[in-house]
């Protein structure tokens, strides 16, 4: 039973889905992005150009197009960790990293503790 459930569930899902949709295509300010995005797409295709080109362009005719993305950028490669640095006050030792699993400071936690190696970080 609870197949049937699912699919009929799932039907009307389809159908409110359908109908919406309907009303979309129906929107004069929806047909017209989309016939500017078929006429942008015939015009790369025409002259051999990727998105990228374009956005090289664009970003060109208008720089803050170019700081906008950078803001809004999720794709991709993630911001640098922040350069953490350890002091040992036993031997005056220094180490800069980024990540945790560094090989002196693992030594460091093995033989003084976690908490005591965390609390010779420098600001």
């Amino acid at each position: 039973m609870a197949k049937i459930n699912d699919y009929y569930q799932k039907k009307q899902l389809m159908e409110k889905l359908a109908d919406e949709i309907n009303q979309l295509e129906q929107d004069q300010s929806l047909k017209r992005e989309l016939a500017f995005e078929n006429s942008i797409r015939e015009l790369m295709k025409e002259y051999d150009k990727t998105p990228k080109h374009v956005l090289q362009i664009l970003t060109a005719i208008d720089p803050s197009i170019a700081v906008a993305k950078a803001e809004g950028s999720t794709g991709g490669t993630r911001a640098k960790r922040p350069m953490k640095t350890y002091k040992n006050p036993n031997t005056g030792e220094v180490v800069k990293t980024r990540g945790g699993n560094h090989k002196v400071l693992n030594e460091w936690r093995e033989k003084h503790g976690k908490e005591a190696v965390q609390s010779w970080q420098q600001d």
